[in-house]
């Protein structure tokens, strides 16, 4: 299968000693491409010097995750700016909202995933979103924007079926984990997944986190990797009844088209 990972934050910490071996195992799994998550002004940053420099397998996103808003200055602002204006950078985001843990005020939230849509407006470029217990907000800010954005995704998609119909019906395409590999906390997902049109549909691992539960054998570390991509296909296809194979060619091709990647 040749698969894209949509997000993996393979500039984390944990990647250090090792990211040329990661690499090469995710290739060797069938992986063609990664899209590297950046979540604040460092790791924007250096995941767009990552895929500079490895044009070919690399692209990356730019943007201030909700979790860091409360630090995001007018001046980091700009940086992003400039940052996604790059060939290399092919999403704004890591943005949105996330009410769940409040790392940063709503109104801090509020202002900054504002700020990103404008820039994806500017640009041109889609936009990677995260939205956590925030939905009413998150929908009221995207209706707004959605006729001038060029598109995007709702990342590590795990809310209801109600969010889910908001985004589809705004053409939005919808970014699944490998918390569908989770049978504590995934069941809602595994049910609804079917619901989620071909068209529609992109895969990611969100390394390092989300380590696929139901990986066998299980991984010595509890780190998650792009090589593992292949499990959130394979549980994909065991809820919806579709072929693996076809389920890749489907979501490789959407990312494509949503990130006008270019692969040779």
């Amino acid at each position: 299968m040749n698969l894209i990972d949509i997000g993996a934050n393979l500039t984390h910490q944990s990647f250090s000693h090792d990211f040329d071996a990661v690499v090469e195992k995710a290739k060797n799994a069938g992986l063609a491409h990664v899209i590297l998550t950046g979540t604040d002004l460092e790791t924007s940053t250096d995941s767009s010097n990552l895929a500079k420099s490895q044009a070919c397998y690399f692209s990356s996103t730019a943007g201030f995750h909700p979790h860091v808003a409360a630090s995001c200055s007018e001046k980091d602002i700009e940086e992003i700016r400039k940052l996604a204006s790059n060939g290399e950078v092919v999403a704004v985001g890591e943005t949105g909202l996330d009410y769940n843990r409040n790392y940063s005020p709503r109104k801090d939230q509020l202002k900054v995933f504002e700020q990103h849509l404008e820039i994806a407006t500017e640009l041109a470029k889609p936009v990677f979103l995260h939205q956590r217990d925030a939905h009413e907000d998150f929908i009221d800010l995207l209706k707004k924007y959605r006729p001038k954005l060029c598109g995007g995704v709702v990342h590590c998609f795990t809310d209801n079926g109600k969010a889910l119909e908001d985004y589809l019906e705004l053409d939005m395409y919808i970014g699944i984990t490998g918390w569908v590999c989770d049978q504590r906390r995934g069941q809602s997902l595994q049910q609804l997944v079917s619901r989620i049109p071909p068209e529609r549909l992109l895969v990611e691992t969100d390394a390092p986190y989300l380590l696929p539960r139901s990986l066998r054998p299980k991984p010595k570390s509890r780190r998650n990797e792009p090589r593992f991509l292949g499990e959130v296909i394979r549980v994909i296809a065991e809820h919806t009844g579709r072929d693996m194979e076809q389920l890749a060619a489907e979501t490789s091709h959407n990312a494509i088209e949503l990130f006008s990647l270019k692969l040779s």
